[in-house]
């Protein structure tokens, strides 16, 4: 199993599913089990998304699958998690399986992560950014939320004595360590001064969201409503006229949209599109390059 050396100097395991154009994927391909698995059901998501990811795409696709969000919470990152350090990150999972150039898709954080990448290569073939948009991203709010979740993890809270709400996500009282819930602050403070409407990027590139993907944060959370649905929604014409692809998934919120059932029928025929059908394309020219200097030749 092939190891990416990331920029603190720590490793992350890599699987590598199927052959064809490379779509790396930071996602966790072994499935959860037990009761977190449960948990994780209660709330809408799939304990098992990674694997389900990687086998709605593995039999078109070269799948590389890594943990980065795992590896984040096992090894944090609280003074280095910038943009430059997680796009440094990303190339060198592709390095480590020898992509020259590959797809990238990314959902919620992942995918601003994935833009800041597209930024700074040009090795990416193909963008798709699901549960955050690209255009007026939330920035600003995200800053809120996760330093009200570092002062909590600081001070923690005492143990909810009455079970929370699958879906109500200010009753949520379970706290990430201080490490863990810092390298998210440094993220974001990082991006403050980003401007994103500012972007122009050249690559194929895909965004969408749940028509519902938009959460309120109580006070003690940051006391703002992340809206990721909205962007998408309000600037739809401007995006697409800058040449995204956009889908918006009716009725489906942040945890539903990131579903493979819901996201595999977006991703998997754009990827198909603009990775396979291009290199079709490209092969079939190539074979038609004897024949054209064969007639330059004759003069007919």
């Amino acid at each position: 199993m092939p190891e990416a050396v990331l920029h603190d100097g720590s490793s992350i395991e890599v699987e590598v599913h199927g052959s064809g154009p490379v779509v790396l994927l930071p996602v966790d391909p072994r499935p959860i089990e037990g009761e977190q698995a449960e948990e994780m059901r209660k709330w809408g998501a799939d304990p098992a998304l990674g694997r389900s990811l990687i086998d709605g795409l593995s039999d078109a696709f070269r799948v590389v699958a890594f943990d980065y969000t795992g590896h984040l919470m096992a090894v944090p990152k609280p003074d280095t998690l910038t943009p430059d350090n997680v796009s440094a990150d990303l190339l060198a999972v592709a390095d480590a399986v020898g992509a020259g150039s590959f797809a990238y898709y990314g959902y919620s954080w992942l995918a601003l992560s994935g833009l800041q990448l597209a930024l700074r290569t040009d090795r990416l073939a193909a963008l798709a950014m699901g549960g955050y948009p690209p255009y007026e991203g939330p920035y600003a709010e995200m800053l809120k939320v996760t330093t009200a979740t570092y002062e909590k993890a600081i001070d923690p809270p005492p143990p909810a004595t009455e079970p929370v709400e699958p879906g109500d996500w200010g009753s949520v009282q379970n706290v990430p360590s201080e490490p863990q819930a810092r390298q998210f602050v440094t993220l974001y403070e990082a991006l403050q001064d980003f401007d994103d409407k500012a972007v122009r990027l050249t690559c194929p590139r895909l965004c969408f969201a749940g028509s519902a993907d938009a959460i309120d944060y109580a006070e003690e959370w940051g006391g703002t409503r992340v809206d990721l649905a909205g962007p998408l929604t309000r600037h739809r014409g401007e995006l697409e006229a800058r040449g995204w692809e956009v889908a918006v998934l009716d009725g489906l919120d942040h945890m539903g949209a990131m579903r493979a059932e819901n996201a595999l029928p977006v991703l998997r025929p754009w990827l198909e599109r603009v990775l396979l059908q291009r290199s079709q394309a490209f092969s079939g020219s190539d074979r038609m390059r004897p024949m054209i200097a064969v007639v330059e030749r004759s003069g007919r």
